[in-house]
């Protein structure tokens, strides 16, 4: 689980990341701190190659809603996202959720795939919607945001 002191090697992994949104790198000592239940981060020889953040939907309780996913370009192509991903719906704190959900930008082909074959893993649905619209956001010329919705996820405990 991530900690706040890895809040700045966070920021540092996104900043480096062009098709992600860099927030302040005070957001990242947030996440790591006040979401390190529902966050994960992967280290390699001290070095940050991989985050995710996520909370729990305030209005869907049984909803894990991913915010970033970062993999570091050393790392691509290994699967590591899927894992962190895996791993996260591994966790006690999460035994109660059922549904995965992210917006993805119609550009963000790594993401779509992530999500589709984490899907296609848990033998579970990906339903795809629009979401966020380009107007939505300030005038930045921001792409539409799709609603990646992937579940339920078939649970032992459940059986």
């Amino acid at each position: 689980m991530p900690t706040k002191d890895d809040g700045a090697a966070v920021w540092d992994l996104i900043h480096q990341i062009d098709n992600l949104d860099l927030n302040s790198s005070y957001s990242y000592l947030l996440w790591c701190d006040m979401f390190s239940e529902t966050s994960i981060i992967v280290e390699e020889e001290g070095e940050v190659v991989g985050f995710i953040s996520g909370f729990i939907h305030p209005n869907k309780p049984n909803t894990l809603f991913v915010w970033q996913v970062a993999v570091d370009t050393s790392q691509r192509g290994k699967g590591l996202a899927t894992r962190m991903l895996i791993e996260l719906l591994e966790r006690k704190q999460l035994a109660e959720i059922q549904f995965v959900e992210a917006t993805v930008t119609p550009s963000n082909l790594p993401s779509q795939y992530l999500f589709m074959g984490l899907a296609k893993k848990l033998n579970t649905e990906c339903v795809v919607g629009n979401y966020y619209t380009s107007v939505d956001f300030p005038r930045t010329g921001h792409e539409d945001e799709q609603l990646y919705k992937i579940g339920p996820i078939p649970r032992e405990n459940n059986k």
